[in-house]
Formats: structure tokens, C-alpha cells, sequence
């Protein structure tokens, strides 16, 4: 089953220094119908205003999972933890037992981000941060599990949820394959970029598309394509 939920369709809010767009209920945002797809909570795609961000605030129990699109995001947190993480990079935080955390726009330009939370499979664990680089390159013609808690993802940030978020690039033309670890799992795939193909079904840029039982994802480029995927538990 994939059910494509376009761009058009989603909730969201424009607060002038952030203009968000919701894949599922948040905020002010309320459909009964899209709660959340497995342990996925939340897919927010939100441009930030250059000097501006989202101040000192809390979380618990929850993994945050940033993916740049454009731009850059600089964090700071009640652990000490600071990082900028750019276009392309990864940062994530494991909201554990509480923490307080700010995220701001320092650069000249608009930054893009998919803010994507998973329900974590454990709780009562200290909180933690941390980001690192994942080069296009590296993700060209496959997907590169970017964030994940899924044994022998071992070159992924760790998050505490079977989970994986995963990223690929695509030439036009060009396919990929993704195996689902068994058929109950929930995916749901976003093409940061681009236009693609699944199963007969064609998303463009920033659509998205809710899949279960399924074995394999096949995805086709009609476009040069970014695309993030997150493979979560039931």
C-alpha cells in the first residue's frame, strides 16, 4: 500500500521568520488521519529565516532527526553541545530524559530543513547530540542509512528506535531498491528534490508518500532526485 499525500495537502503555519509545512499532526495542525505512520511522529519541512530560529526549549523522550536541505543550522544545548550542520548533513538528538535545545539560522540566506521524530523504543536514557556529514557522492544510485537503530548500521548517527532514516541521490532515469527489514514495517519517503516514480505513482519535490506492507520500494528518477526515506517499527 503507498498512499501519495502531496505537497499541497499538508497543514502548516507561516510565522514569517518560519514557514512550516506538516506531513503529520503539529501545532496548531489537527487531522485524526495523520497522527503519525508507525513510530514516526513528525516530518516537518520548514524554511527559516536568515537570523532567525527557534529559541531555548524542551523535549523528552523523543529522537530528533535534523536533515539539511539548504543552507545551514547552528545547535546549542543545556548539555554544552554546539555544532553548525549544512546542506546535505545530518544532526540528531535523543531527547532522552530532558533537554533544552536551540536551533538558529545564522547564515545570509534561507535554511531548509526536514525535521523528522521517531518514538524511541526505550526511555529513562540520559539525552544526548550529535551530527556528522554524509556527502551526496556517497549516496549516489543508493540509499545510506543516515540515522538509525537497526544493528550493523554501524556508519549511521545512532537513535534509539528501530528506525532507520535513510538518504539517496538519483540521476534522471537512474533506479534504486530499498528492502523493508519485513512487511509490517512503515515507510514514508519525501523527495527533498526532484520528481520520482514508485509503484506506478509519481511525487514531486516535498510530496510524500506513506507505505506499508511492502517488501521492496523501487523508486525512479524522472528528475534528478534527493530523496529521504525512513523505514520505522509498527
Amino acid at each position: 500500500m503507498i498512499e501519495r499525500r502531496a505537497f499541497e495537502t499538508l497543514g502548516g503555519a507561516n510565522h514569517g521568520w518560519l514557514d512550516a509545512k506538516h506531513h503529520f499532526s503539529f501545532a496548531s495542525y489537527h487531522d485524526p488521519n495523520r497522527m503519525q505512520w508507525g513510530a514516526l511522529r513528525v516530518w516537518n519541512d520548514d524554511a527559516i529565516q536568515p537570523g532567525t530560529g527557534f529559541p531555548p526549549h524542551p523535549h523528552a523522550d523523543m529522537e530528533i532527526i535534523t536533515f539539511v536541505r539548504e543552507g545551514a543550522i547552528t545547535h546549542q544545548d543545556s548539555l554544552g553541545n554546539s555544532g553548525r550542520t549544512e546542506a546535505g548533513d545530518v544532526q540528531v538528538m535523543s531527547a532522552g530524559t530532558g533537554i533544552r535545545h536551540s536551533e538558529y539560522n545564522v547564515e545570509t540566506g534561507v535554511t531548509r530543513i526536514f525535521q523528522i521524530w521517531i518514538l524511541p523504543d526505550r526511555q529513562g536514557e540520559p539525552p544526548c547530540w550529535g551530527a556528522k556529514p554524509f556527502p551526496k557522492a556517497d549516496r549516489s544510485g543508493r540509499f545510506v542509512a543516515l540515522a538509525s537503530g537497526i544493528e550493523g548500521d554501524g556508519d549511521a548517527l545512532p537513535i534509539r528506535a528501530s528506525a532507520r532514516v535513510l538518504g539517496a541521490t538519483l540521476k534522471q532515469g537512474e533506479s534504486v531498491e530499498y528492502r523493508f527489514l519485513d512487511e509490517s514495517r512503515h515507510g514514508y519517503l519525501v523527495p527533498a528534490t526532484g520528481q520520482v516514480e514508485i509503484q506506478g505513482i509519481v511525487l514531486n519535490a516535498r510530496d510524500g508518500a506513506a507505505i506499508k506492507d511492502e517488501a521492496v520500494l523501487r523508486v525512479t528518477a524522472l528528475k534528478d532526485s534527493e530523496l529521504v526515506l525512513v523505514d520505522a517499527s509498527a
